[in-house]
């Protein structure tokens, strides 16, 4: 993390000041993107919670994006006062600073009380990707007409539920769809890995949050056993987001030594070459989901968390998927298994009948990349128009 830079030191004339909080690896990625959007049509300095791809892009990383990595209802509830203080903490010094927009970065449940509060002081509110309230929780839209001066969405179904509640709301695209190619050497990619060229590849995502590997890593690791067992001409190849997540994969796979006998490669990052290197996927519910989508791999989707928190959530979802690939296309292209069905058998076999069926993949393939062309709109640009026209307006306003 960098140090706290001083509020009173001024900025180049013209320059505009964005304060930002992203959520997660992912939502460190799409503000990346954002901000090389925002450096391309006008002169801003950026600050607040951000990761390495943001502070890449030149952004002031306050606090790090590994504060809000927290996913579920027991495990919110366990860091809820540290979350709440961070959240005083950083309205207070946004307020302080006087930045010109404030952008949220998905994390909803985080961003959205504070964005309330920064409203409140006069500050404009900008939100990039709308919480899943087509999904579950539909009640968050008075929320986000308190918070969100302007809503920036990610995906084409979105802009009639903001228009018909009323909320100014633009449809941007989505940012993986622009930076993820249409087409992707899989050879290179498994030697860039380290892989056997000529084997069939399954790539393992069980997420990128502490959580989530605590839930999933030995789910995942069984069924590649299962597998091996099943075909010993398998490789996988796992990516941790992270130094953190790397080292307790690497662990873990230590204490399996002994009962884990399965030709597994494990990396630090790197999913898009795993993704690339891949026949297809194993991966956790989730932004991943998508991005498999997009390489035109074909996946098995797959969920568990805390007892408490899958209860709650399942008594509040509306749609009969959970992966992002079934609900753009409003059909089951891929097979989900979430809590209890998420089985080492019942998972390997899914991924064993993708790998048989070539008819299968090739269909696969084919709606993903449909869904790869809807979704590409140079979301980056248009955002960042987004943001400077509600700072132009700000201004506009205030003289």
């Amino acid at each position: 993390m960098s140090p706290r830079p001083s509020l009173t030191v001024p900025d180049a004339e013209g320059t505009d000041r964005v304060a930002m909080a992203a959520g997660e690896t992912s939502g460190d990625l799409l503000a990346a993107a954002v901000l090389q959007g925002l450096a391309a049509r006008s002169s801003c300095r950026a600050a607040g919670i951000g990761g390495p791809a943001m502070a890449s892009q030149g952004f002031d990383c306050w606090w790090s994006i590994d504060e809000l990595s927290v996913r579920g209802y027991a495990e919110v509830l366990a860091a809820l006062p540290r979350l709440l203080r961070l959240r005083r903490q950083l309205a207070q010094r946004v307020t302080a600073w006087r930045p010109d927009v404030f952008v949220g970065v998905d994390a909803p449940d985080f961003n959205l009380n504070l964005e309330a509060r920064l409203r409140e002081q006069g500050v404009p509110v900008v939100h990039f990707i709308s919480p899943s309230i087509w999904a579950w929780r539909a009640e968050r839209i008075e929320k986000i007409r308190a918070a969100v001066d302007h809503m920036l969405l990610v995906f084409p179904f979105e802009p009639a539920i903001y228009r018909n509640a009323g909320i100014p709301a633009t449809y941007v695209g989505h940012p993986l769809a622009d930076v993820i190619p249409s087409e992707v050497d899989q050879g290179a990619a498994r030697a860039g890995l380290g892989l056997d060229r000529d084997r069939a590849t399954v790539a393992l995502l069980p997420g990128s949050r502490p959580a989530e590997i605590r839930y999933m890593a030995e789910l995942f690791l069984q069924t590649a056993l299962w597998m091996q067992r099943q075909r010993g001409d398998l490789q996988f190849v796992l990516p941790a987001a992270g130094q953190r997540l790397f080292e307790l994969l690497r662990e873990r796979l230590a204490r399996m030594r002994d009962r884990f006998d399965v030709r597994l490669t494990l990396v630090q990052g790197r999913s898009h070459d795993c993704l690339a290197a891949a026949d297809t996927v194993l991966v956790a519910s989730g932004t991943a989901t998508l991005e498999t989508a997009l390489f035109r791999r074909p996946m098995v989707v797959a969920y568990r968390m805390a007892g408490l928190s899958y209860r709650l959530m399942k008594n509040k979802g509306y749609l009969p998927w959970v992966g992002l690939p079934n609900i753009l296309a409003g059909e089951t292209i891929v097979p989900e298994f979430i809590q209890d069905a998420a089985r080492p058998e019942s998972l390997g076999q899914a991924l064993l009948d993708q790998l048989d069926d070539a008819n299968l993949r090739t269909k696969i393939a084919a709606r993903f990349e449909s869904i790869h062309h809807e979704l590409r709109r140079d979301c980056a640009s248009r955002a960042a128009e987004v943001i400077v026209d509600v700072i132009k307006t700000r201004r506009s306003n205030a003289r």
